[in-house]
């Protein structure tokens, strides 16, 4: 299988939340923006952002694949509950962008590095 298939994969799983089938899509030893994570770690933060944004969608509008590199851009139309990113957002609607560059190992995601567009939340607020 692609990394491509598998980054859609790895994308209809979070956006299902079947948290249970990340493993198949996320090592063991995943880092996320250099820190190494792990897969409970990753899994946690994952969660989390879920419980503050209850409509989290993660809607590919940019995807380009290098292997073992994936980079994607993610669109994001949602409305956190309360703080996000340190700005009071508070239940408002926000869209947003966040680029991301993900190193594939045997199969899984092992390295993501995030962007977010975090001037786009703070023009909207």
């Amino acid at each position: 299988m692609s990394e491509t298939d598998l980054y859609r994969g790895y994308i209809d799983c979070l956006n299902n939340q079947y948290w249970q089938r990340l493993h198949r899509f996320v090592h063991d030893e995943v880092h996320y923006n250099g820190d190494r994570v792990g897969l409970s770690g990753y899994r946690d933060m994952l969660e989390r952002d879920f419980r503050e944004i209850p409509d989290l969608f993660f809607d590919v509008q940019l995807l380009i694949s290098d292997p073992p590199f994936i980079a994607s851009r993610l669109q994001f139309n949602c409305t956190p509950k309360g703080t996000f990113l340190g700005l009071p957002v508070n239940g408002r609607k926000v869209s947003f962008s966040e680029n991301v560059f993900y190193e594939f190992l045997n199969g899984r995601i092992r390295h993501v590095w995030s962007v977010i567009d975090k001037a786009a939340i703070e023009a909207q607020l």
